[in-house]
């Protein structure tokens, strides 16, 4: 965490716009520090993994979103070095786990602020508490946190709304919109007097993450609507709930449109797919992503990716079955994976094959001929061998967080197998790897040279 100046933060952000600097040094916290920045007269930006926007109402302050657990000290004191002003209200955009942790502090103050979030954050706060085993595993998978436990208590919103909310405080309005996008309880909102938007994850910097393949549902046709309704507003100021803010109409209009743009052809592409029949595998193959505007510096796929994108447009609208019927009622994999063994001549000519696969680049063939052989041999050390190179592989030449996560475990799984140790010893042998089981947030790669833990 390091001081800075309002200036050179908003120096960054404009070289980052301009594709001459990576999110790097934001995500990874340079910027953090016990001073808000101030973007314009009464806007105060917390810029971390997950950003915080601070607005000084003239009678109380009104937070959207507060961060995490491990920014929630360093949030406060920011906030009371901004204004020693009670916080009036602390609007959720939405309700996951980076974005509702940071109200403990504020809560203990003698004026507890309002939480104000839509209606489905309780619910999902319910969801949380019922799956807390699965979202344990999942989360320690995608970001490599072998000790990572998910939480199970949460700070419930006092007040709740459907679609739309007015909020007046001060001298300034909030106004509340409910939209389907990232999640099913999203909300933007919009200060009119200031011409600021908060977008909370509809806009992330990065390519939208509408296709997470561990998590629920996404929305992405929904997610361009709400797109397009932000740009209709007009706004000259634009802070995410991840990345940096956007400051200037053009700038946030353009990157508005952009996004709103790329899922729109994500969406068009698969339905026409889709309504011509074809099965799941055709229709991932066959969307063609546009790749000018993957490389907006605010569209790079370093968190999720289109491909993924695909795959939740096709669970959205097409149900699980993927059109294979081999797939409809499967026999248990492992037993599928015996016969091919089996009729290759065992599960280390698979493996084999799966090596000279990776040796001439087709790492898609090679990872499916690995996961095969370790079916049918999971104890086999040479196999698991194979396998952990094929997925270790992988996992360094991806882009997004979520593949560089799911491959990074599966690697860490066979070698485990290999080396006689455990999935952890694995995940921390390199200093990368120590730095992601320490607890650091993966977003991928944000720059042809760097991997980022905020």
């Amino acid at each position: 965490m390091t001081e800075h100046n309002p200036r050179t933060y908003l120096d960054y952000t404009d070289r980052v716009w301009r594709g001459e600097e990576t999110l790097l040094p934001h995500l990874t916290g340079a910027f953090t520090s016990e001073e808000l920045v101030r973007v314009r007269d009464r806007i105060g930006f917390f810029p971390a993994f997950a950003n915080v926007a601070v607005f000084d109402t003239g009678s109380g302050l009104v937070l959207v979103d507060s961060g995490d657990v491990r920014t929630a000290e360093l949030l406060h004191t920011a906030v009371r070095s901004f204004s020693q002003d009670p916080v009036r209200a602390v609007v959720f955009t939405h309700g996951h786990v980076d974005h509702v942790f940071g109200t403990a502090h504020f809560d203990a103050e003698p004026v507890r602020p309002e939480v104000i979030a839509h209606e489905a954050v309780a619910a999902r706060f319910d969801r949380y508490v019922a799956t807390s085993g699965y979202n344990t595993w999942i989360n320690r998978r995608q970001f490599g946190v072998p000790g990572l436990e998910w939480p199970t208590e949460y700070r419930y919103p006092d007040t709740t709304f459907r679609d739309r909310l007015t909020v007046r405080h001060g001298e300034l309005t909030f106004e509340l919109f409910h939209a389907r996008g990232e999640t099913d309880d999203h909300t933007y909102v919009w200060v009119p007097e200031l011409k600021t938007l908060c977008t909370g994850d509809l806009f992330i910097w990065n390519s939208p993450n509408a296709g997470n393949p561990q998590k629920a549902q996404r929305y992405p046709e929904e997610w361009a609507r709400a797109l397009r309704a932000m740009g209709e507003l007009g706004a000259e100021v634009l802070l995410p709930g991840h990345g940096i803010p956007i400051v200037g109409a053009d700038r946030v209009a353009r990157a508005l449109d952009d996004t709103a743009s790329l899922l729109e052809s994500l969406c068009a592409q698969t339905r026409d797919l889709m309504n011509a029949g074809l099965r799941l595998d055709a229709v991932i193959h066959g969307v063609k992503v546009p790749q000018e505007l993957l490389a907006k510096p605010y569209l790079h796929p370093a968190y999720d990716e289109p491909e993924f994108v695909v795959r939740n447009l096709w669970r959205l609208w097409g149900g699980w079955y993927d059109q294979n019927p081999a797939h409809l009622k499967p026999a248990p994999e492992a037993a599928v994976a015996a016969e091919f063994a089996d009729a290759a001549g065992g599960a280390l000519a698979l493996a084999e094959r799966a090596a000279r696969l990776l040796a001439e680049g087709d790492l898609r063939l090679a990872s499916h001929l690995a996961e095969t052989a370790a079916l049918a041999a999971p104890e086999d050390a040479e196999v698991a061998r194979i396998r952990a190179r094929v997925y270790g592989t992988r996992a360094g030449r991806e882009t997004s967080t979520m593949a560089r996560g799911v491959f990074h475990w599966a690697a860490a799984e066979s070698a485990a197998v290999a080396e006689g140790t455990d999935v952890a010893t694995e995940l921390t042998r390199t200093a990368e790897g120590r730095d992601r089981a320490a607890g650091a947030i993966s977003v991928g790669v944000v720059a042809d040279e760097d991997a980022c833990c905020g």
